[in-house]
C-alpha cells in the first residue's frame, strides 16, 4: 500500500513537472520570435492590454507598458480628441521613454500652468489619418529616404529608415525609433516608440 502511495505521488510530481516544462516552452518560443523584432519583451506584453476593437485612449489607459503617456494625456485634456472617430497615427513613447525626460522637465510639464505646453508635446506625436508602418516605408521611398509628417500641433515630423527599423527625427533635432509597429485601434493605428519626441517650443 505504502509502495502504491509513493508511486503516485512520484506520478503526480513528474506530471506537474511536465506541464511545469509544458508553460516554459510557449516563453521561450515568444523570446525567439520577439528576437527577431525590434523590441524582444513589447510584443509579448503590449498587444493584449490593447484592443482593436478599443479607442487609443482607452487602450492607453489599458496599457501597462504606457502609464506616463496616459497620465499625460489625462493632464493634457486630450482623453476626448483620442477618444473621437479620427482616424490617428500615434507615436507612442513608453514608459522606458519618459523615464529618459530629465524629471524637472518632465514634472513640471505635468503641472496644470503648463497644460498648454504639454498638449502641444503630445500633439506632436499624433498624426491625423492612419499610417501604418508599409504606408511610412511607401512615403520615405518616395520621398528619396524620409518622409516629412505634418503633425497635429501643425510642425513637421521626419520619418527616414534605419535598416528595417522606422527612425523619427523631430523637429528640434531628437530621434525615436519605432520599436512595435501597428497596434490597431479602432480609431487609428498606434506605433511604440523609445523617446518623447520634442518639437520646437
Amino acid at each position: 500500500m505504502k509502495t502504491h502511495l509513493i508511486l503516485t505521488a512520484a506520478a503526480a510530481a513528474l506530471a506537474l513537472s511536465g506541464c511545469g516544462d509544458k508553460k516554459e516552452t510557449p516563453a521561450e518560443t515568444t523570446t525567439v520570435a520577439g528576437g527577431e523584432t525590434a523590441v524582444p519583451a513589447t510584443p509579448a506584453a503590449s498587444p493584449p492590454a490593447m484592443l482593436a476593437s478599443s479607442t487609443i485612449a482607452a487602450n492607453l489607459a489599458a496599457s501597462p507598458d504606457h502609464k506616463s503617456l496616459a497620465a499625460a494625456v489625462t493632464q493634457a485634456g486630450l482623453v476626448q480628441t483620442l477618444s473621437g472617430a479620427g482616424p490617428f497615427t500615434l507615436f507612442a513613447p513608453n514608459d522606458a521613454a519618459f523615464v529618459q525626460v530629465p524629471p524637472v522637465t518632465r514634472d513640471g510639464r505635468m503641472r496644470p500652468a503648463q497644460k498648454d505646453v504639454l498638449a502641444g508635446v503630445l500633439k506632436y506625436h499624433v498624426v491625423p489619418g492612419k499610417l501604418t508602418a508599409a504606408d511610412l516605408s511607401a512615403k520615405i521611398a518616395e520621398g528619396g529616404g524620409k518622409a516629412v509628417l505634418k503633425t497635429a500641433d501643425g510642425q513637421d515630423l521626419t520619418a527616414t529608415k534605419s535598416g528595417d527599423a522606422i527612425l523619427l527625427t523631430s523637429a528640434s533635432g531628437n530621434k525615436a525609433t519605432v520599436t512595435q509597429a501597428d497596434v490597431g485601434q479602432a480609431n487609428g493605428v498606434v506605433h511604440v516608440i523609445d523617446a518623447v519626441l520634442v518639437p520646437k517650443m
